[in-house]
């Protein structure tokens, strides 16, 4: 089992000097992380948390720390190529941001410690408990299929009276169990709140525009787009359609509603990026005043109170 003060204490052997004696030490020792992702730390905000995380520690890229970045481009199937390669270069630990990365990094070795973020990591069979995870993995898991609900929740309260919700998720891109328990959390949210849902698929930017378009020929009067890697990549795009098709709409994290979108509400994705093996326990609701006007929307004032942040 790798628990937070193991993976630092792992570390200290290849990768950090706990404690740091001094800057000769430092020098003395090139930390080498591998990092095995889709599009390198999923935007520069969440790639300097990452290295904040690190200079926090005491290394610094370019300095004492070698980041060999191996990116999938897109194509999930290359993670298992991608994984061996890092192994290979007997790298002194894996980051593997995603739920593909991170499987394809544990079937790749079990002695070389992966570090994960942003996935179920119980569900999606990654560890055996959060905790006990066994092996040699050790992360944050960020998705809750509970939180799908909540999402739901908060839309239907911020847009009264809708009664068609569609639903955005792309398969394949959490690991079927985990993608499974939060369409069947959709679906009994749904029913709850009075709301028939309108599950659409897309694997990936091709098919966005014939997903949005299918929204609309369905008279859908929100949407709610579950959580994927490969969206939040997309973000910019899938919140300009949103608009385009006057969607209100609520993301899984604030990183959508700072590219314009309506509202969120999940974890702090930032935040998973300098910690591990534990749930998060900040979680955040933000909302964008902007585009609910751009919208024609009125915020309830009893939403506007339970949120973190409201954008002007």
């Amino acid at each position: 089992m790798i628990t937070r003060r193991a993976f630092v204490g792992t570390l200290a052997g290849g990768l950090l000097t706990a404690p740091l004696v001094g800057e000769a030490q430092q020098a003395a020792k090139v930390a080498r992380i591998g990092w095995l992702a889709d599009k390198l730390g999923m935007g520069a905000q969440l790639r300097e948390a990452f290295l904040q995380g690190l200079r926090d520690l005491g290394y610094v890229e370019g300095r004492n720390l070698v980041i060999e970045i191996r990116d999938a481009e897109g194509k999930p199937e290359r993670y298992p190529a991608l994984a061996a390669d890092l192994v290979a270069l007997k790298v002194d630990v894996i980051v593997a941001p995603g739920t593909p990365a991170a499987l394809a990094a544990k079937q790749a070795t079990r002695t070389i410690p992966i570090v994960f973020t942003v996935v179920d990591a119980v569900t999606s069979g990654l560890v055996a408990s959060l905790a006990r995870p066994g092996g040699n993995l050790t992360g944050l898991s960020a998705f809750a299929p509970e939180l799908v609900g909540k999402c739901l929740e908060q839309l239907t309260q911020a847009v009264p009276g809708v009664s068609r919700v569609a639903v955005l998720w792309q398969p394949g891109g959490l690991g079927e169990h985990t993608e499974r328990d939060m369409l069947k959390e959709a679906d009994v949210a749904g029913r709850m709140l009075g709301v028939r849902l309108q599950f659409v698929e897309a694997r990936g930017p091709a098919d966005f525009g014939r997903a949005f378009s299918d929204m609309t020929k369905a008279h859908a009067g929100a949407l709610t787009v579950l959580g994927s890697t490969r969206f939040i990549i997309e973000r910019r795009r899938l919140v300009d359609l949103a608009a385009k098709h006057r969607l209100p709409a609520v993301y899984p994290w604030r990183e959508f509603v700072d590219a314009g979108g309506l509202m969120a509400y999940g974890p702090n994705v930032a935040d998973l990026y300098r910690r591990a093996v534990e749930q998060p326990t900040k979680f955040e609701l933000v909302i964008n005043l902007k585009t609910a006007k751009a919208l024609g929307l009125t915020i309830p004032q009893s939403v506007l109170g339970r949120a973190d942040e409201v954008i002007q």
